[in-house]
């Protein structure tokens, strides 16, 4: 139902009016009358009507001045408006304010419901078509934001995008740039992630950075891309990103990878995005969850290929040693010398490979094949630093593999020097030289060193220790012992007075000191 407001000085013509149109069989209500423009206004911001019938002759305010203040807050509503006088320029005056119907008085009924029927028309037709727009900007609105991304993605990768199109497009979706340069940001999510993810980043950037500075934004593939205006700061924009790492990273606990541009005018996006593919590239070398520029990836080049040279000898000789700290420290440095170099991932992982296949030709036999296997594991890793991580872990274990097998070998072969020294203790000949020539067949000097870092002392000086422990456990068991008998049984052979010499240093008595003491 339309709401009707009946507006006239003259009592007679509203009840005139009032009571001759039937208003429900025109989908209209009467809700009220007014005696003068007015009373009609205040009545009109309380209970705003959708039709006035208005005299246009009335004291106080008249029927135009109430057309154009109503007009000035609510156009939308209708008036038909009644007059005893013809002329024309009140006429002329009420349509610029809208105004369509115009009726002299007197007038009889039929004149006013088709008045009434024509206005009531328009007004169906006017809500029709605000409904009809209402619609369309419904549907626009869901449509808007897949237009901008697609055109994002046609900016950067359509070649026949430029200037021009930019111009079209960023009328329609209201984007400005006021000559200024853009930049573009490519971010890539790291390990296994799902599709509703990549939205997740682009929703999250799009709120710190703020739709004043983000242009576009679009999924290409696995990664998001975002169009901003640029910033002639870099440090608060890393800030931002991030700030948008650490959000994201807090909320669904994977990290991702973001490479900036350099900035530029709009016609140079496909060379920006062509740029940040680059960077990401680079993500080999300088580790995932990197913000990576530009800078990052420069280098000084002369335009010819660098061989990488590098001897693995020493590295492998430390492996089969099991000597896990300079292997730690000299694959630290090998890979250093890669990340370097900057070449592309397949070449980097063409150097890698055979000096991973070398070391683990260093590891027990029975292993290998083990070792080997794994270099299946190389396709699934994109990073430099992953790589290193791989090969280190496993030659730290071939190391300690070897070192345990070392320490097993070597802790046989002091055992075994041990045994000769207790039973050929009595042996003048007793000595590193004849043990080694003699008895295991190995070199006297390695030997050396070995026994020393097992036991912490050299062969020689192990051989009279024990021999003076046992002559003081003899000299104590038995009490009185005849001093050459001592070092004969102890190796001296017929040297008595060298044996005293040695016991006196080790003790601070002579034997026959030793045996007279309480």
């Amino acid at each position: 139902m339309y709401k009707v407001l009946l507006v006239d000085d003259e009592r007679i013509i509203v009840e005139g009016i009032s009571l001759t149109v039937d208003w429900q069989a025109y989908s209209t209500e009467l809700i009220g009358t007014a005696r003068n423009g007015i009373e009609a206004l205040s009545f009109i911001e309380t209970h705003m009507p959708d039709i006035v019938i208005s005299d246009i002759k009335m004291p106080g305010m008249n029927g135009l001045q109430l057309v154009e203040k109503v007009y000035e807050q609510y156009p939308h509503i209708a008036f038909i408006l009644l007059s005893g006088f013809s002329e024309f320029d009140y006429a002329r005056t009420a349509m610029q304010f809208g105004v369509k119907h115009y009726l002299l008085k007197p007038c009889n009924e039929n004149a006013i419901t088709q008045a009434l029927t024509e206005v009531i028309e328009e007004l169906e037709k006017h809500h029709s078509q605000e409904t009809f727009m209402q619609n369309i900007q419904k549907e626009l609105s869901k449509v808007l934001p897949h237009a901008k991304e697609q055109f994002l993605k046609e900016l950067v990768t359509n070649k026949t995008y430029g200037q021009r199109e930019w111009d079209d497009y960023g009328r329609l979706f209201r984007l400005s740039l006021e000559n200024g340069n853009v930049q573009l940001l490519l971010f890539q999510i790291e390990g296994e992630y799902e599709f509703e993810h990549l939205f997740a980043v682009k929703n999250i950037a799009q709120d710190v950075l703020g739709n004043e500075v983000v242009l576009l934004s679009t999924t290409i593939g696995k990664h998001v891309l975002l169009l901003i205006k640029a910033t002639e700061e870099a440090e608060p924009l890393f800030r931002k990103l991030q700030q948008i790492k650490q959000t994201f990273t807090s909320y669904y606990k994977l990290d991702t990878t973001v490479a900036v541009s350099g900035s530029g005018q709009i016609v140079e996006a496909r060379k920006m995005y062509r740029e940040t593919l680059e960077c990401l590239n680079y993500q080999f070398y300088l580790g995932e969850g990197s913000i990576i520029t530009k800078k990052d990836i420069e280098q000084e080049d002369d335009g010819s290929p660098k061989p990488f040279i590098y001897d693995e000898e020493p590295l492998c000789m430390h492996v089969k040693s099991g000597d896990w700290d300079f292997v730690k420290a000299e694959l630290g440095h090998y890979f250093s010398l890669i990340a370097e170099s900057r070449m592309d991932t397949y070449l980097s992982k063409s150097y890698v490979i055979p000096l991973y296949i070398s070391i683990v030709r260093q590891s027990n036999p029975e292993r290998i094949n083990d070792y080997l296997q794994k270099i299946a594991s190389f396709d699934q890793l994109s990073t430099l630093r992953s790589i290193e991580q791989f090969v280190t872990e496993n030659a730290e274990r071939i190391c300690m593999d070897n070192y345990q097998s070392h320490t097993k070998k070597h802790s046989f072969i002091i055992h075994k020097m041990i045994e000769v020294i207790e039973e050929q203790i009595a042996n003048p000949e007793l000595s590193l030289n004849w043990v080694a020539s003699e008895i295991l067949y190995m070199n006297a000097d390695y030997l050396g060193k070995l026994f020393k870092k097992e036991t912490g002392e050299k062969f020689s000086n192990y051989v009279v220790r024990l021999r003076m422990e046992r002559a003081i456990e003899e000299i104590e068991k038995t009490g009185d012992v005849k001093v050459f008998e001592l070092a004969e049984k102890l190796g001296f052979g017929d040297n008595p007075q060298y044996f005293s010499q040695v016991f006196k240093k080790y003790t601070g008595f002579t034997p026959s000191e030793y045996m007279r003491s309480p």
